[in-house]
């Protein structure tokens, strides 16, 4: 997403190829990675060099001034002057999103692996990388893809004309990011070249040829943007309602193996964990891998299995048929299956103060509303939550506010939140934590102007101004829809395995007990976060759902 002061299309024009540097003081080393770079890389990047890395600064200043891309940055670590930690600590304020990566011997990857953790380093390598075929290129095709994922070249993509404080325009633009879609957004408020198209109902979506759409609802906009997908076949193996980790990770593994598998998910892949700005506790990412880069890996991966992805579109009610199971959606289509696997997730809880509600999407937003951040530059940040979620979004939104302060009702950070997060946040020198308070009350009329805080250490209230909160503060099953159908609990998590109790199998027809990850219907299986027991981790969820392709299998195998 970018932010802009003109909406008119700019004038296209020839655009230079985004630049890859790398930086050696050692002649020989820098000739030889040159070398590798161009000849991989040289057809789509500029492949520049640099000596020391007091030069590679000035290169990327001149860059930055000129108002080019830089794709990747690759330095050694041991230089004289300004070292390659340094160099790359650096270069992520002139460009953030350029990835970094860390050129060492092997003897020095301590210090390397030291760096990934306060340099915002991505990735490190160790000399030779001999063959670059094997131990070069695909760490580099990872880093290069990544970063192709979120550049946008020039003007493209949608235009989105609205307002910050509108709860419609924060949808639009928080329902395009999580997609993939690009879009410009241009406040009414802030831009001026923004009041050419009014009058107009708001938010006005500008489509490629002039088309308009006046505040259209999320499910026009998918259909005319493009978004939207259908199924293709009356009938499937394997049906999977939620595009979470655990529903990618069930849809990979069923169509490698073969089943025809369809995927609907009622919002953009990714789930909860499509929104974490940073996961860095997911096994074979040591730098980290945000939530929505993980699931478009995770959606190309099952999509280059044969999965189709049904996307935005809501199960509505599930239909028991002997051996069939059939899934009605909000539109009025069914899909046909042998076995369901839910795999919905959870939605935020709403805050339990005075006029939040009515400020929502107004200065309340719940989950990491990634789409607001630039909005918030230079502001203040409030945060209610103590779990990892709210770690993250901490970390994440301290790099664009002036102070963000993190509210936890516990003792301290350390009593639901990984230790690793607890460490960043309190290396964070605007990252104010305050314990044992909660938000009583939010005041404002067209947006969030305050908010009432309870410290419950001293039991006094005080009220400080904000125009930004960010809630995090526990979750809930989406299983409405399935009373009636299979046991949950008294929460609404579905019921599994062993867990199912003997008065809640009174109308299962088999010999047999349900298998670990099947509900009290046969061929319905339950995993991630739904699942009643389960952990909230996402390395948990992608376990879930790989396992309960082999039970999938099984009743399958049965029919």
């Amino acid at each position: 997403m970018t932010e802009a002061s003109d909406p008119r299309p700019a004038v296209p024009g020839p655009q230079p190829r985004p630049v890859i540097l790398c930086v050696d003081d050692e002649p020989e080393v820098l000739r030889a990675l040159g070398r590798d770079l161009r000849r991989h890389y040289g057809e789509h990047y500029r492949v520049l060099r640099a000596d020391s890395g007091e030069a590679a600064l000035e290169a990327l200043r001149e860059l930055k001034t000129r108002g080019e891309a830089v794709a990747l940055i690759v330095s050694d670590q041991r230089m004289p002057g300004l070292g390659g930690t340094e160099l790359l600590a650096a270069s992520a304020e002139l460009f953030p999103d350029a990835r970094r990566v860390l050129l060492t011997a092997y003897a020095d990857t301590d210090a390397a692996i030291y760096a990934i953790n306060r340099s915002r380093v991505h990735h490190y390598l160790t000399k030779p990388w001999d063959p670059p075929e094997e131990k070069l290129y695909g760490v580099l095709d990872d880093l290069l893809e990544e970063w192709q994922a979120g550049y946008r070249p020039g003007f493209g993509g949608l235009r989105v004309v609205g307002s910050r404080w509108s709860p419609e325009s924060h949808a639009i633009k928080d329902f395009l990011a999580r997609n993939g879609v690009p879009y410009t957004f241009f406040d009414v408020e802030r831009d001026p070249g923004a009041q050419r198209f009014l009058p107009a109902r708001l938010p006005l979506v500008l489509l490629g040829g002039g088309e308009r759409l006046e505040a259209p609802e999320l499910a026009e906009l998918a259909r005319r943007a493009g978004i939207e997908r259908q199924a293709t076949l009356p009938f499937y193996d394997l049906a999977i309602v939620g595009g979470g980790p655990a529903g990618l990770a069930a849809a990979v593994y069923a169509a490698s193996e073969g089943l025809r598998t369809v995927l609907v998910e009622r919002e953009a892949p990714g789930g909860q964990a499509g929104t974490s700005s940073r996961i860095e506790n997911y096994l074979g990412f040591p730098s980290g891998v945000s939530g929505g880069e993980l699931a478009r890996r995770a959606v190309a991966q099952a999509e280059r299995f044969g999965v189709e992805l049904v996307c935005p579109h809501e199960v509505q009610a599930l239909r028991l048929e002997g051996p069939y199971r059939h899934l009605r959606l909000t539109d009025g289509s069914e899909l046909s299956c042998h076995a369901v696997i839910l795999s919905t997730g959870l939605e935020w809880q709403r805050l339990p103060a005075r006029g939040a509600e009515a400020l929502t999407g107004r200065g309340v937003y719940y989950g990491a509303a990634l789409t607001e951040a630039m909005s918030c530059a230079n502001e203040q940040v409030y945060i209610v939550g103590g779990g990892n979620s709210a770690g993250q979004a901490a970390v994440y939104f301290a790099r664009y506010a002036r102070q963000v302060h993190l509210l936890v009702r516990g003792e301290d950070l350390a009593a639901k939140m990984s230790q690793y997060l607890v460490d960043q946040i309190e290396a964070t020198a605007n990252i104010e934590v305050l314990t044992r308070h909660e938000i009583v009350e939010c005041h404002g009329q067209e947006h969030l102007e305050a908010l009432c805080l309870l410290d419950h250490g001293s039991g006094k209230q005080r009220s400080v101004v904000a125009t930004s909160l960010f809630c995090f503060i526990g979750a809930v099953p989406r299983t409405a829809w399935l009373q009636d159908v299979v046991a949950r609990d008294e929460r609404g998590y579905v019921l599994v395995g062993n867990d199912l109790a003997p008065g809640q199998l009174r109308r299962w027809p088999l010999e047999r007990r349900p298998y670990p990850l099947e509900a009290s219907v046969p061929g319905v299986f339950a995993v991630g976060d739904v699942r009643a027991g389960s952990v909230k981790r996402v390395a948990s969820a992608v376990g879930e759902g790989s396992v309960a392709v082999s039970f999938v299998h099984q009743h399958l195998a049965s029919l």
